[in-house]
């Protein structure tokens, strides 16, 4: 096994047991619930920025963009990043956030974006919560 693959499974393990036992978790969150996407969203970042200097900038254009496998995984990031943006724009008005912005660090980033996101408003919404 790769180690390319070995990332993939561990990833993909990571997932479903965070998405468990955030199904699985009652009430509406902690005060530093903010911490998790944030940390994600510095994971990735660091992860995608070696990436980049390992395959170059253009690498991920020519990934999904070389067959029609690569091109449905292209379109299933942006119909994700589209239903969360979606999904997260109310909440984040009501938390007082520039929307566009984010939109634009979304488009440049996909998920170090939305997670950055999300860690912001989680944290603005922890906030006004304690006032």
């Amino acid at each position: 096994m790769t180690p390319t693959e070995l990332l993939a499974i561990l990833a993909a393990l990571l997932f479903v047991v965070t998405a468990v036992a955030i199904a699985l978790r009652e009430g509406s969150g902690t005060p530093r619930l903010w911490l998790l996407p944030a940390a994600l969203s510095a994971a990735l970042l660091v992860f995608s920025l070696a990436t980049v200097t390992s395959e170059g900038a253009f690498a991920l254009w020519e990934a999904h963009t070389e067959s029609l496998w690569a091109n449905q995984i292209w379109f299933d990031l942006l119909l994700t990043i589209g239903t969360a943006w979606a999904l997260i724009v109310p909440q984040a008005r009501a938390q007082g956030m520039r929307l566009l912005p984010w939109l634009a660090l979304i488009a440049c980033t996909g998920s170090i974006g939305l997670l950055a996101m999300a860690s912001r408003m989680l944290y603005l919404r922890g906030v006004a919560s304690q006032l």
